[in-house]
């Protein structure tokens, strides 16, 4: 399984009684969470990385994007850096997408000054990390993706350098878009996200996008044409209460779908086989009030296999077959659990759901996980030292 779309950080921001989504609007969350994101310190980003790259294994994901997109300027600039270290240490493929902020709060954005960068500086170490950690060979564990966070909180110019480092190094664009910005993007420019981004450039079959949940018939038709691809990431749509992303209507077009889990602030797992399961049953709540049928079950565990693979531009890995990657998971389901399910095993974790760690994940012909266990690192000194660096942030 393949996660497209996550922020790793936000590990040490989840099941927090203060940041409760129920009672909060959006503007009034941010106004609370920004102020501790500002605190993290280059320890933090690495323990909370860890965090959440091992719940991401042990569920059965075997390659994960993560959209970093937090420099606060006391946690210095190798924060990627220590994202690869994290991701060799329990032998996770990874795609870090190098992300950032250039817009001040003076000119609309959400980003505190703590926390942005300049373009130049932005764009300067996104070459940086491509030149030392991208790898673009066969069953490569290491990639960089360029990610400004988003159009509503970057400068116009942060976008088209960022398209033209990426189509020069040959590496993947990701943003987030259609997540609630839409009309402020028309107002500020005269054009929604998906207009406006294409414009730029920032489309294409190289460029995917994270939610998209509120576009119109005409911007979805336009991602088909262009073959710029959607990040649906279910479970934040519990606690945002946002729509629920029109999966049926992309699927029909031909919208190149993956999934991903999302930030644990407004997740608060890191449980990708998880998504899939309420990544379907979300689609038949509100079935009878969409044009569009809801896919087969199994088709959902294809957005989180071949689906990640086509966001991420990678041929090599997302299926099981002769030449690809040994990347795949282990589920023993001769146990009550499965009794009466085991006669559809493509449909049982949309349908049924998975409740427990897998019994193997394994990632490039490498046991990382099994029965209970890391093979490369040791469980509970991963969560001491995580839970130390967790307790400096406490008042």
């Amino acid at each position: 399984m393949i996660n497209t779309h996550h922020h790793f950080f936000h590990s040490f921001e989840r099941n927090r009684a203060a940041l409760d989504w129920t009672k909060l609007t959006l503007i009034e969350w941010l106004d609370l969470i920004y102020p501790i994101f500002a605190r993290l310190t280059e320890e933090c980003f690495y323990h909370a990385s860890l965090t959440a790259m091992a719940e991401l294994i042990k569920h059965g994901c075997t390659t994960a994007m993560d959209h970093q997109y937090c420099f606060p300027r006391r946690a210095g600039t190798r924060l990627i850096d220590r994202q690869f270290e994290a991701a060799a240490l329990l032998g996770l493929r990874f795609h870090a997408a190098r992300g950032g902020n250039t817009l001040p709060k003076s000119e609309g954005s959400t980003i505190p000054e703590e926390m942005l960068e300049t373009t130049d500086a932005f764009i300067a170490d996104c070459e940086r990390v491509i030149d030392a950690y991208h790898d673009p060979g066969p069953f490569s564990l290491r990639q960089v993706v360029v990610a400004p966070c988003q159009p509503v909180n970057c400068y116009k110019e942060t976008l088209v350098q960022s398209v033209a480092l990426a189509r020069g190094k040959g590496v993947v664009l990701h943003t987030h878009a259609g997540e609630g910005e839409s009309a402020v993007m028309e107002a500020r420019s005269g054009q929604r996200t998906v207009a406006y981004l294409e414009d730029l450039g920032f489309a294409g079959r190289d460029t995917f996008y994270a939610h998209c949940w509120e576009l119109t018939p005409d911007e979805l038709s336009r991602l088909a044409a262009t073959g710029t691809g959607v990040a649906h990431c279910p479970e934040p749509v519990y606690l945002v209460g946002a729509e629920i992303t029109d999966i049926p209507a992309m699927d029909s077009l031909g919208v190149r779908l993956s999934l991903g889990v999302d930030g644990a602030a407004s997740n608060d797992n890191s449980n990708l086989m998880h998504c899939i399961h309420s990544a379907y049953m979300l689609q038949c709540l509100v079935a009878k009030t969409r044009k569009h049928p809801v896919p087969a079950p199994a088709t959902f565990l294809d957005y989180a296999t071949k689906g990640g693979a086509s966001a991420l531009c990678r041929d090599d890995i997302g299926r099981l077959a002769p030449g690809m990657a040994a990347d795949l998971f282990a589920i023993d389901t001769r146990r009550m659990d499965y009794v009466g399910t085991r006669h559809d095993p493509l449909s049982l974790i949309a349908k049924v759901g998975i409740g427990s760690p897998t019994d193997l994940t394994m990632i490039n012909g490498q046991i990382v996980w099994a029965d209970g266990a890391f093979t490369r690192a040791d469980e509970r000194d991963l969560f001491d030292k995580a839970e130390q660096a967790l307790a400096k942030l406490d008042p």
